[in-house]
């Protein structure tokens, strides 16, 4: 183990591309941002839970499946993937979050 290794992260970071046809085989979605922002659109699928409440309801989190995580320009969902992947579960983070998402063209849904 390196003196550094502590600073690599334990996740990946994918295109919303990606993430999209992850989700559309089986990964569990996670939005990141706040019910409020989660009402004004997410991602097909997604499951709201904010990254503010996400350390205390890992319970709902499946530890079995892929995890990607997204929030509105990947910071949140940085933050998010980094509490998961210390928690054990293989996590990806969603590259430019919603905002990304929205300019990849892909479903949005209300």
């Amino acid at each position: 183990m390196g003196l550094f290794d502590f600073l690599k992260k334990k996740f990946e970071t994918v295109s919303p591309q990606v993430a999209s046809e992850l989700s559309t085989t089986g990964a569990f979605l996670i939005d990141v941002r706040e019910p409020n922002e989660f009402r004004t659109g997410h991602a097909p699928g997604a499951k709201n839970i904010s990254v503010s409440v996400l350390g205390s309801k890992l319970g709902l989190v499946p530890i079995e499946r892929e995890i990607l995580v997204i929030c509105q320009s990947g910071m949140r969902s940085s933050q998010a993937a980094g509490l998961l992947a210390k928690n054990g579960y293989n996590v990806k983070n969603v590259a430019g979050g919603m905002a990304g998402w929205r300019r990849a063209g892909l479903k949005v849904s209300k």
